[in-house]
């Protein structure tokens, strides 16, 4: 696979780990203007225009009409759910933590797939869950924080516990419509249910600071949209193994931009219980080549 590692690839690779890493301090800058619920739509109503702009370009096919509720399903639990529970745990929790946190996700899903797809689950598998958990658990019961913060966390895993259902069962759509497309679909679909919270949106615009409209305007068209079409790029080329292995970038590089871009400097928990969660989860990922005896 080293081969297909062209300079293009490294580029959608870097895209891919920058802009979600940048989304959770944007999403913090946001809050300082704009509700949890408000934040979300505006980023979803915003990555959606772009997507049907891309969809026009493209002629990209409509989904089936037995397919939409499917569709719309996972577009809840995915964009909806997923973002609206994000935003509304880092009210309270910093954006360093936040993409800690949701670096569980991947865990979530194989768990989701031991129990409804039948996978099998390895001893390593077992033993990195338990050790990402452990770190989670030190963010929530070891750091003296007021209840808010505990709940701010709570948010945050039933965030990244929602976008596990939605990895989980959209394989067969993907199969049958592409990664593109389907995202599109399900984006459209989340944006749909969140247009309940559209009254009140216009007025906390003309209220909210430019930095803070800017920011959503930001998580939109590239925090939003750009990453989903470069990873699914570096799919294409490498693999989604490799494709995927390194995303564990994203939440250390999160705590750099935060401590730049909105003054948020690691507290000691917090690195420890990083180090923990993160080494859980590569553990989780770890497999070995039966073949050469080589760690991948």
């Amino acid at each position: 696979m080293a081969q297909k590692w062209s300079f293009s690839v490294i580029v959608a690779y870097g895209l891919t780990i920058f802009l979600w890493a940048s989304a959770f301090p944007s999403i913090r800058v946001g809050l300082e203007s704009y509700t949890p619920e408000h934040l979300a739509l505006f980023r979803l109503l915003i990555a959606s225009v772009v997507l049907v702009l891309i969809a026009i370009i493209t002629h990209m096919r409509l989904p089936e009409l037995k397919d939409i509720p499917v569709i719309l399903l996972l577009g809840f639990l995915g964009f909806s759910v997923y973002h609206t529970a994000l935003n509304v745990g880092e009210k309270t929790v910093s954006a360093g933590v936040a993409s800690l946190l949701v670096s569980t996700t991947s865990i979530f899903s194989s768990l989701l797939a031991v129990w409804f797809l039948r996978e099998r689950f390895r001893l390593s598998k077992w033993i990195g869950s338990i050790i990402s958990f452990l770190g989670v658990a030190l963010f929530s019961l070891g750091t003296g924080r007021n209840f808010e913060y505990t709940t701010g966390i709570l948010f945050i895993l039933l965030a990244s516990f929602s976008e596990s259902l939605y990895f989980v069962f959209q394989t067969r759509y993907l199969k049958k419509y592409g990664f593109h497309a389907f995202t599109t679909y399900t984006i459209w679909g989340g944006t749909l249910f969140m247009l309940f919270f559209l009254p009140g949106l216009t007025s906390e615009m003309t209220k909210s600071t430019i930095e803070s409209t800017l920011s959503i305007v930001y998580l939109g068209m590239f925090s939003t949209v750009i990453p989903y079409l470069a990873l699914a790029y570096t799919t294409s080329r490498v693999g989604a193994l490799e494709a995927t292995s390194s995303l564990y970038l994203t939440p250390a590089l999160a705590f750099v931009l935060s401590w730049v871009w909105v003054a948020e400097v690691p507290k000691l928990h917090s690195i420890v219980g990083g180090v923990i969660t993160l080494s859980g989860v590569m553990l989780f990922h770890f497999k070995k080549d039966k073949k050469q005896g080589k760690a991948l």
